[in-house]
């Protein structure tokens, strides 16, 4: 009788342990939800959360976004996660408000929300992202040093920009605004591409005709449009800018660009999947702001 009884036990506790690993096995459901899938950023950020994905093991993990930046396609994206049975989003907002009522929608639902990059208006678990005001001034201060460099003190400078509700982008350019706050340039009305670099190059073949002596790009798209349009305008302009790309890494090391504020977007994925992960198993993910930093690149140290 205590043999049968110990086997019993033994398989009780062995069926318990069963469907104990088979529940961890299933695990979560993670999404990434990005502006685009056009900038090589939101690539690396996706790098990021799918090296976490497969660090931590038994995750279904997908990257879920808008073939363009675009409100409506973003929400619809959000709403498709949940529906598939998000257990958690990673989020790159588009803007501070258009997605606030699906997200709403999301967390009624259960789902847990972190933000990568860029956040809502709406409470997250944690935002990983750059410290965009301090990137923006440093991109600023940059720009307005070389520019004395060359003999240059005073002139129109151009911003090329995101949107107007993007709040990185948004942080970006009023930090490069301050860094030139009493310098004696004139910082021209900013034009938004909405990240598409053609419409950038336009924006910034326009602001060359203006007699600019200086542009910044807030953002991959915004950067490479300012690049190629100094490239093919061949004039004295000095053009700074945001992210790193094989194409914006080009322009540099051709001097179409002096420089760029390189993010760490792979860091922003894998870290932002493992907050997502410690949120859902009840965990503390730390503070509610992780700076994921940037790096200034120029052609001296590509």
């Amino acid at each position: 009788m205590k043999k049968i009884a110990i086997v019993l036990c033994v398989l009780v506790l062995a069926t318990s342990l069963f469907a104990q690993g088979a529940k961890e096995a299933s695990g979560y459901k993670i999404y990434l939800i990005t502006m685009d899938q056009q900038d090589q950023h939101w690539v690396n950020v996706d790098k990021g959360a799918q090296k976490a994905a497969t660090e931590i093991g038994g995750i279904t993990y997908k990257w879920l976004a808008p073939d363009v930046k675009d409100d409506a396609k973003q929400i619809e994206s959000i709403n498709n996660a949940v529906a598939g049975g998000a257990d958690a989003i990673l989020l790159a907002a588009n803007g501070l408000n258009a997605v606030t009522g699906a997200l709403k929608e999301a967390q009624s639902a259960g789902v847990t929300i972190v933000y990568v990059d860029s956040a809502a208006n709406f409470p997250a678990v944690q935002t990983l992202a750059t410290d965009n005001t301090a990137a923006g001034a440093t991109a600023g201060k940059e720009l307005l040093k070389a520019l004395k460099a060359s003999g240059v003190n005073s002139g129109k400078i151009g911003i090329i920009a995101v949107t107007s509700a993007t709040a990185s982008t948004v942080a970006r350019e009023e930090g490069f605004r301050k860094a030139f706050a009493g310098a004696g340039f004139d910082l021209l009305e900013t034009q938004y591409s909405n990240g598409d670099a053609p419409l950038a190059k336009d924006m910034s073949a326009n602001f060359i005709t203006q007699g600019v002596v200086g542009l910044f790009g807030s953002n991959e798209g915004s950067t490479v449009g300012v690049g190629n349009a100094i490239a093919e305008a061949g004039k004295k302009v000095i053009g700074v800018g945001f992210d790193k790309s094989d194409m914006i890494l080009s322009l540099i090391k051709n001097g179409h660009l002096l420089c760029t504020m390189a993010q760490n977007p792979d860091v922003m994925g894998y870290e932002g999947m493992k907050s997502a992960v410690k949120a859902l198993k009840g965990e503390p993910v730390g503070a509610a702001y992780f700076d994921t930093g940037v790096s200034v690149l120029t052609k001296a140290n590509l």
